[in-house]
């Protein structure tokens, strides 16, 4: 209308007049009668008043087509989740004094360096599991000591004789005993003249020397070894070469070199560590709170749903999307086994709407993928559902048939019903007695 009204603005007068009589009325007819075919082409294709499997025949439509292929198909499910490196743990700090040197948070300390500084004297991180507990030093040495009483009886023809008791010497031996009387009734010495013999004691002269051993000095060794003072067999003995070569550590410390390591010296842990937030300022005491710390990897904490944590399982592989958009892989290391509620009590404690939840700790293997990221929000995918091996098509390609369900339009312009099952990552699966891998689909524009 829009044309014939601007043709007859810049023409007037040349518009034909509208047809009238018979010959109008069978026109409009005509042109009727198409339009309702029209429509009934468009109602069997979308299937109405079909009942089998395949519609009838329809001129095709514009669109491009897909075949419909074999697929695994996996849904997966986003969680929110905190990028970091875990939680905050004490050193366990025995040395005893005035704190005079800390470490900056957020630094990282190897084996061999210096964790804190106390009443000037360094306390050095060594690795290990098993805690200090004890000073570790040189063979000590232990000093005997006691007495014995040593004697002899007279015998023979005589008063027997009585023998005086003698103190026992370092050699072990008594004095023998004299006898009061004579010998009745016969010449030569009596049995009495024979000095008695008696067991050699460990008198106060002697001395005895015993070596520290155990786990812990093994573990020592081992770390003393790492850092490079050897000449000593790594072992369970603390031996006087071991002794030497802590001589030698002390003195690049810039310590006493007295070749004993005291209870306080070393802090054991399993690897690298990354300094925390003190629990003392400069000029405070030392004690078990003095210093925290963390691993060096990042990590990330989800609380997950109590309710829906069956994914939550050790071992399991998800993907973390991170702030600016990327996505490494993660495995989930921990579970933890207490639910906390809202209010962030424990069991039916706590206040707040909402479910109970369950830390979880992922882990990223490629630190690297990370970047420079060191905290932050993060998003945690796992998998819900998935389906192996069954007939996918795009969702786009699903076309509504007007009897209910959903259908699959061919290159024919055919409608064959489609069963749909999961639905993933723009895809999803499709069963039916028509549907056939390599089928040609239409995806309508």
């Amino acid at each position: 209308m829009a044309e014939t009204v601007a043709q007859t603005d810049d023409e007037p007068g040349t518009a034909s007049e509208p047809p009238r009589g018979g010959r109008g009325r069978r026109a409009a007819l005509t042109a009727l009668a198409v339009a309702v075919v029209a429509a009934v082409a468009v109602v069997g294709a979308l299937g109405l008043g079909g009942g089998g499997d395949e519609g009838p025949g329809a001129p095709p439509r514009s669109g491009s087509l897909v075949p419909v292929t074999r697929a695994t198909l996996t849904e997966r499910t986003q969680v929110d989740g905190q990028l970091g490196y875990g939680t905050e743990i004490p050193l366990p700090v025995k040395a005893t004094g005035t704190v005079t040197w800390l470490p900056e948070a957020g630094g990282r300390v190897e084996r061999g360096d210096t964790l804190l500084r106390v009443d000037d004297r360094p306390v050095v991180l060594l690795y290990g599991s098993l805690p200090m507990y004890r000073d570790l030093g040189p063979a000590a040495t232990a000093a005997g000591g006691g007495s014995t009483t040593g004697g002899g009886t007279a015998t023979g023809g005589g008063t027997p004789g009585t023998g005086t008791s003698g103190t026992g010497t370092a050699a072990g031996t008594a004095a023998p005993g004299s006898g009061a009387g004579q010998p009745d009734g016969g010449t030569g010495k009596g049995a009495a003249d024979t000095p008695p013999t008696a067991p050699a004691p460990t008198g106060a002269g002697t001395t005895a020397t015993t070596e520290i051993e155990g786990m812990d000095v093994l573990q020592f060794e081992t770390n003393l070894a790492a850092l490079g003072y050897t000449g000593f067999t790594v072992d369970e003995s603390f031996t006087a070469r071991t002794a030497g070569a802590v001589k030698r550590w002390q003195k690049s410390l810039g310590v006493p070199e007295t070749g004993t390591v005291g209870i306080g010296d070393v802090v054991y842990s399993a690897g690298e560590v990354r300094i925390g937030r003190p629990g003392v300022r400069l000029g405070e005491a030392a004690g078990e709170n003095t210093l925290t710390y963390t691993g060096t990897a990042r990590k990330v904490v989800v609380n997950a749903s109590a309710a829906d944590a069956s994914w939550a399982v050790r071992g399991t592989a998800v993907r973390v999307r991170l702030p600016d958009g990327r996505t490494v892989e993660g495995e989930v290391a921990s579970v933890g086994r207490q639910a906390v509620a809202p209010g962030g009590g424990t069991g039916e404690e706590g206040s707040g709407q909402g479910a109970a939840t369950l830390p979880v700790t992922v882990t990223i293997r490629d630190q690297k993928s990370v970047g420079r990221l060191e905290g932050g929000p993060v998003t945690v995918e796992y998998v819900g559902r998935e389906v192996k091996d069954v007939l996918t098509v795009p969702v786009a390609a699903l076309v509504a048939l007007a009897e209910g369900g959903h259908g699959l339009e061919t290159a024919d312009g055919r409608f064959v019903a489609a069963e749909t099952g999961l639905f993933a990552d723009g895809r999803v699966e499709v069963s039916g007695p028509a549907v056939r891998a390599g089928l040609k689909v239409r995806i309508p524009e």
